[in-house]
C-alpha cells in the first residue's frame, strides 16, 4: 500500500484514526479529503506527510519528519482541526448555494 485516506479522527487524544489503506495509482484526493503517509526516517522514527484535496489540486498539509512512534498523538491535532475546517466551509458553501438559488442569482 501507498498511503492512507482519513476517514474518521478521534477528538480523544488517544483515540483512533480509521483509515483505508491507498495503492500507488490512486486517483486525485477529492475536495477535503487527507492523505497520510508514513515511512521509516533515515536514522529512527517516522517520516510523515499529509496531502489535503482542494477543488483543483492536492497541497501538502503538513510534514513530521523523524516523529517518534507515538506519531498518531502528534499528528491527530492537525488532521482534526483541518478536518473540522473543511465541514465547515462544506456547509457554508451549501447554505451560499442555497441562498444563491432561492434569490434567483
Amino acid at each position: 500500500m501507498h498511503s492512507a485516506l482519513i476517514e474518521r479522527i478521534s477528538a480523544r487524544p488517544d483515540g483512533p484514526l480509521d483509515v483505508t489503506w491507498l495503492g500507488a495509482g490512486t486517483p486525485r484526493l477529492p475536495l477535503g479529503r487527507i492523505r497520510l503517509r508514513w515511512e521509516p526516517a533515515f536514522l529512527s522514527g517516522w517520516d510523515i506527510t499529509a496531502h489535503l484535496g482542494l477543488a483543483t489540486n492536492e497541497v501538502l498539509l503538513g510534514s513530521w519528519p523523524a516523529a517518534s512512534d507515538d506519531w498518531p498523538n502528534l499528528v491527530r491535532p492537525t488532521l482534526h482541526e483541518v478536518t473540522g475546517l473543511c465541514a465547515a466551509f462544506a456547509f457554508a458553501t451549501d447554505a451560499l448555494d442555497l441562498s444563491n438559488r432561492r434569490a434567483g442569482v
